[in-house]
């Protein structure tokens, strides 16, 4: 399933991810700008109603939790930026952050021991995207 928030969505899941079940209130409060408490209200009924968070009442008070987990939002966060921006090419992606030189040394060290890693688990002949055939993991 791939679960798609709006940047507001977004927002506020990223409190309950990172604060645990919140309050209306306390949702408003984590955020850095002047949303109004109503309108947090509506965005967790909005969330509510996707089926990415639910609540407890707590009082008067309702009290929201994440029903979805950031990995998966993450991933699908993932997956429409490079479809989006490099063409669907995660290759695009990464030489894009490359040059661009938005990694350290460090950084780049640690991708290129994953990128050893998953070259030795392929199978020398692979099928590439566009469904044509390539060996040794090049197009």
């Amino acid at each position: 399933m791939s679960v798609r928030f709006s940047e507001r969505e977004l927002d506020i899941m990223a409190v309950l991810w990172e604060r645990g079940p919140s309050t209306a209130a306390e949702i408003r409060a984590a955020l850095d700008d002047d949303i109004t408490h109503n309108t947090v209200l509506k965005m967790l009924s909005i969330l509510e109603e996707k089926g990415h968070v639910e609540h407890v009442e707590e009082g008067r008070a309702h009290r929201f939790h994440a029903l979805v987990a950031r990995e998966a939002a993450g991933s699908s966060a993932f997956t429409r930026l490079v479809d989006k921006m490099f063409s669907g090419s995660a290759e695009a992606l990464l030489t894009h952050f490359v040059q661009e030189r938005r990694l350290t040394r460090e950084e780049l060290e640690r991708v290129r021991r994953i990128l050893d890693e998953r070259i030795k688990a392929e199978p020398p002949t692979m099928r590439a995207r566009d469904g044509t055939r390539r060996k040794g993991g090049r197009s």
